[in-house]
């Protein structure tokens, strides 16, 4: 089915809950501004901001009746946290982040929208980070001591929440 604006999606009709839960990112480009590929800029624009938000709002234009519509965008440390070498996957993420805080302020009954940081979780893309040479991620160092997770966890500011859940 296209998410075109104007497609419907059949499985929503009739629904009391919905809820969708954007869990894709990619990584790339890795390393200074310097060294990024445009294409693939614009390849992790389109994957971690343009899709997220595009099928947020499919879901809530196709399910008004439901009586509880959820929104999840699952971030990352990295959205609060600038790293060296990830300032495209840094900047999207903490642009998700921002849209699920903009979308709450519009008020849209029965829609909850949020951004979970769930920490370091072991997926490919950690692979990718621990594959990633020193020249493009310097922290890269740090995540191969045992002390690892704390390199990468956030630590909240007394002004930061880790859930914009509304």
């Amino acid at each position: 089915m296209a998410w075109n604006g104007n497609a419907r999606p059949v499985f929503i009709d009739g629904a009391h809950t919905v809820l969708l839960i954007n869990n894709a990112g990619m990584l790339q480009p890795v390393g200074g501004i310097e060294w990024q590929d445009v294409s693939a800029i614009r390849r992790a624009v389109s994957l971690n901001v343009a899709a997220p938000s595009m099928l947020s709002a499919a879901v809530a234009a196709a399910s008004p009746a439901a009586s509880d519509r959820r929104i999840v965008h699952i971030s990352s440390g990295a959205a609060r946290n600038p790293y060296p070498g990830w300032s495209i996957y840094c900047a999207t993420k903490a642009a998700l982040d921002h849209h699920d805080r903009a979308v709450a302020l519009d008020n849209n009954r029965a829609l909850r929208v949020s951004s979970v940081a769930p920490g370091v979780v072991d997926t490919d893309m950690q692979a990718e980070i621990r594959g990633t040479g020193l020249e493009h991620f310097p922290l890269r160092k740090n995540s191969m001591t045992s002390n690892a997770t704390a390199s990468f966890q956030h630590r909240p500011t007394p002004h930061e929440k880790y859930s914009t859940t509304r």
